[in-house]
């Protein structure tokens, strides 16, 4: 199985669409929302990081549970994202892995993008009203 991946050249596709998703939520809403304090990955693998400050990166207090908000909100949207929590220092820091099939294309892509802007936003609007 593995050598098919590295004979059909899915390993050479797969980094191309990484660089894809990577620029599309980059230039997204989900790039300039204050919730966002980075977005990088490595082919399809790609990690949101969500700050109090984007400026200063400081993480949300744990109680918060950003990253479970937004893949509750997601989930609603009909996307599924991974949650994870600790990345700062064992307990404070939120985030989300998305992890999209190989053969994902520009148009989904560009729907993630916007489905995933759209659960952080509204992610935004609830801490607000906190």
């Amino acid at each position: 199985m593995l050598q098919r991946l590295l004979d059909d050249g899915v390993l050479a596709d797969v980094s191309a669409k990484g660089e894809e998703l990577t620029a599309r939520l980059l230039s997204s809403p989900l790039g300039s929302s204050p919730l966002v304090g980075d977005i990088r990955g490595r082919g399809l693998f790609v990690g949101i990081e969500f700050v109090a400050d984007r400026a200063c990166k400081t993480p949300f207090p744990r109680a918060l549970q950003v990253s479970q908000r937004v893949q509750a909100e997601a989930f609603a949207l009909g996307l599924t994202v991974y949650p994870g929590t600790g990345s700062v220092d064992g307990i404070l820091g939120d985030h989300l892995l998305l992890a999209p099939p190989y053969i994902i294309g520009s148009a989904e892509m560009e729907l993630l993008a916007g489905l995933l802007a759209t659960a952080v936003a509204r992610v935004a609007t609830q801490l607000g009203a906190l």
